[in-house]
């Protein structure tokens, strides 16, 4: 069960406002549950759909093999492997840590509203995401897009196919796979974003052969590839 932090987009506007005051970033709630079984690629391709877990602690270093370092460690069984569901929970050092599913209703999502909606730190944080898309046929030569803020390492169905290093902004695109194919049925998408402080986020879509947007597939976060 999601918490109301993230359920209810209108009352957690003021509590995002007052438990970010202090870092003097005001911000208004992107985040809900989902409400319907699939959600569909937006216009432009984006994944709005994300499993995500609550954050890690890290030292929030962004540096090339800071990062593998920290998302080497095996912080829980199965960290690449499991496809959680909504309101599972992991041990971390001893802390439980929920995951909670997320609809953004902007092409990113904004991982500041997610941490401090759920009154857990935003820096020095290691967040784990997750989605699962489903395409009604094979898409050869896809690749994966993305951008994060910060460093982020991603996987396509337990491949790595995508790093980003040190400190940057969540730029569309930022990022983009080797040609992958998109089986048909249900794919595994995986990341691992790392931040240091400030603003975090980050985006993902498919383009297809001719770095087009693929837009007709959807996610399916209750299926099982």
């Amino acid at each position: 069960m999601m918490p109301r932090a993230i359920l209810a987009p209108v009352v957690v506007g003021a509590a995002l406002y007052v438990s970010v005051a202090a870092q003097g970033v005001p911000v208004m709630p992107t985040l809900s549950s989902p409400k319907t079984a699939t959600k569909p690629a937006d216009a432009d391709g984006f994944l709005q759909r994300w499993m995500i877990l609550e954050p890690i602690a890290v030292d929030g270093q962004l540096f090339d093999s800071a990062v593998r370092t920290t998302v080497a460690r095996e912080y829980f069984a199965g960290q690449i492997t499991t496809i959680p569901k909504d309101g599972e929970t992991v041990t971390v050092d001893g802390k439980p840590l929920q995951w909670h599913a997320v609809d953004t209703t902007n092409y990113n999502v904004n991982l500041i509203h997610f941490a401090a909606g759920l009154k857990k730190p935003t820096s020095n944080v290691l967040f784990w995401a997750l989605t699962l898309v489903r395409a009604r046929q094979d898409i050869a030569d896809a690749r994966l897009a993305i951008g994060s803020n910060a460093a982020s390492v991603w996987w396509l169905n337990g491949r790595e196919v995508i790093s980003l290093f040190n400190d940057r902004q969540t730029v569309i695109d930022d990022g983009v796979s080797k040609r992958v194919t998109l089986k048909k049925g249900v794919n595994v998408v995986r990341a691992a974003i790392i931040n240091a402080g400030g603003a975090t986020d980050f985006c993902a879509r498919f383009l297809d052969a001719n770095a087009r947007p693929i837009t007709g597939i959807a996610v399916d976060l209750t299926s099982t590839p």
